[in-house]
């Protein structure tokens, strides 16, 4: 039985994913999710990965091929390394085999990924540099609302009148949040504000892609109910007939991706060791005979 790992490091919290294959088919073992909270990052990678492990009561030998995802260069133990569009393409249609279109929400970048059901990539797009579309940005505004992350999302669901920023630049946002906390203006109402800021932006991302339904979001901002339906308000909005969905494992589709792959990419080496001879070791290297 093959046991692949998958790692996704991301800018706020390390995802770990371990699946074997017993007859082929993909099985979890176990998923972890650690935030980083300024800690050293190969140090909660490296913790992420051993907490992995003792969730599926498995050792490191055990495990046939590591592969990352993200920052990769911080897996120092990795034996492969995989794109992070591919890996939440793959993991994305794992999760939910029907969708035709992954809405990947991370801390500093959003990016739209129109898949077939195989998962291979038929179109994508990110968004450009300013922080606005980004998990960050919501961040930042929570963080100066005195607002914990756990709570933005159903928050910003009671609010009754949305108060959005004047622009989508994240800097004048900020601005704006300032004024409207002065002026009184009731948390929940912000948050939802900025959601709809957000999800505007993202809509229009979808649009530059082609949108298929159905949609799965994933990510670390696909826990954000908030966010979410924030988005499907936009798309309803904006004509877009779209199915969106989120998976109770959508924020680690990234590290199941790569898991997936190193499956994959496994099987390969395997094939080309029969055609020269060689072996390959768990790790993924080969050795002659």
């Amino acid at each position: 039985m093959k046991i692949t790992a998958g790692i996704d490091v991301g800018a706020n919290s390390v995802k770990t994913a371990l699946i074997s294959f017993p007859g082929g088919d993909p099985v979890t073992l176990a998923l972890v999710m650690e935030r980083i909270r300024k800690r050293d990052m190969r140090t909660v990678v490296s913790g992420c990965f051993e907490r992995a492990l003792a969730k599926a009561e498995i050792t490191r030998g055990e495990v046939d091929y590591v592969a990352s995802t993200g920052a990769g260069e911080l897996v120092d133990f990795r034996t492969g390394h995989f794109y992070g569009m591919t890996s939440h393409a793959k993991g994305a249609t794992f999760l939910d085999p029907e969708i035709r279109t992954v809405l990947d929400l991370g801390a500093f970048h959003a990016r739209a990924i129109r898949v077939t059901g195989e998962a291979r990539v038929l179109a994508h797009k990110m968004t450009g540099q300013c922080a606005s579309g980004s998990g960050q940005f919501i961040e930042n505004i929570a963080r100066y609302l005195g607002v914990p992350l756990t709570e933005v999302g159903d928050l910003s669901r009671r609010a009754k009148n949305a108060e959005q920023p004047s622009g989508i630049c994240a800097v004048l946002a900020e601005t704006d949040v300032i004024n409207m906390v002065s002026r009184g203006i009731p948390a929940e109402d912000i948050l939802k504000g900025i959601h709809l800021s957000v999800a505007t932006r993202l809509v229009k991302l979808l649009a530059s892609v082609k949108v298929e339904s159905p949609l799965l979001i994933t990510g670390g901002l696909s826990l954000n109910e908030g966010l979410v339906e924030a988005i499907r308000e936009r798309a309803a909005e904006t004509k877009l007939d779209l199915d969106i969905r989120t998976h109770e494992h959508s924020a680690l589709a990234g590290a199941l991706g790569a898991a997936l792959w190193a499956h994959w990419r496994l099987a390969r080496l395997r094939e080309a060791a029969l055609e020269t001879g060689t072996t390959v070791e768990a790790g993924g290297s080969r050795m002659a005979p």
